[in-house]
């Protein structure tokens, strides 16, 4: 669910890209206004590898039809612990204010432990002191378009609409047995993205996405992530990021559910041509 502090954040950040691009830019008189884009503006293909360790915070449940499943706390109950993580990024841009995004984000982690408390998973229970190996996994896809409504030689302001397809999983593996939940679905979000130079060479910028579905037949879900950077460019070419990143999804589907906070600094490489 979204905190007060994560909204307050992204509002304050979006009243300040708000207030920059309102401040109109001021031509001196008699001298025609010549285009100097900021290094790393121009190119039509992106990619960007990033490496980012967050803290993670996971609750799940699945039950059986009529078994009410336990909200299983994946560090709490299974032993998992932070590790780092790895997303691809894509932006092709045919228009200087049309950009076509595409992510891929494959998150896993394993755990090994004795259980600390009885729970119960798809219909079976799992007695305290017994071990147990499990795997989560949470892969998703990111495809968007982003239109920068206002473009500016030393930074833009945007909109984002686009559709995570996310699969989920938690496999226990037991004594007593093996058991699995899976969840796989598109989830659609909008938000604003923006960047602004001030320097030349070094940007600094912000984005979030947000969705809330409400409940439609038993099924409801809500996501949020923030987004907050500074990029220095080496040249047109080549450029590094570093950046802090806040994700929290929730989700209802069926007999399934689930409540994933990672939130933490990440290190970006970029190539552009």
């Amino acid at each position: 669910m979204m905190r007060l502090s994560q909204v307050v954040t992204a509002a304050a950040g979006t009243c300040v890209f708000l207030l920059w691009f309102s401040v109109p830019v001021q031509a001196q008189y008699g001298r025609p206004m010549v285009s100097d884009p900021a290094v790393g503006e121009r190119y039509h293909v992106e990619a960007s590898i990033y490496l980012w360790r967050p803290s993670i915070d996971a609750v799940v449940a699945s039950d059986s039809r009529d078994i009410v499943g336990t909200d299983i706390d994946i560090r709490a109950d299974l032993g998992f612990d932070n590790k780092g993580l790895q997303e691809y990024r894509f932006v092709f841009r045919p228009g200087r204010k049309h950009k076509f995004r595409l992510a891929y984000a494959p998150i896993g982690f394993s755990g090994d432990t004795m259980l600390q408390r009885d729970i119960v998973f798809n219909g079976v229970t799992y007695r305290v002191g017994l071990p147990l190996q499990s795997e989560f996994d949470w892969d998703t896809w990111r495809v968007g378009y982003e239109y920068d409504f206002i473009y500016r030689d030393r930074g833009y302001l945007g909109f984002v609409v686009e559709a995570r397809i996310t699969e989920a999983s938690l496999d226990l593996r037991s004594p007593v047995g093996e058991e699995f939940s899976r969840v796989r679905g598109p989830i659609p979000a909008v938000g604003l993205t923006g960047k602004m130079y001030p320097v030349r060479n070094f940007a600094v910028g912000g984005e979030f996405t947000f969705l809330k579905v409400p409940e439609i037949s038993g099924n409801e879900g809500s996501l949020f992530d923030f987004d907050l950077s500074g990029t220095y460019n080496f040249t047109h070419n080549f450029g590094v990021t570093g950046g802090f990143r806040t994700v929290d999804l929730s989700y209802i589907a069926d007999r399934e559910s689930g409540d994933l906070q990672l939130s933490g600094l990440y290190f970006a490489l970029v190539g552009r041509f």
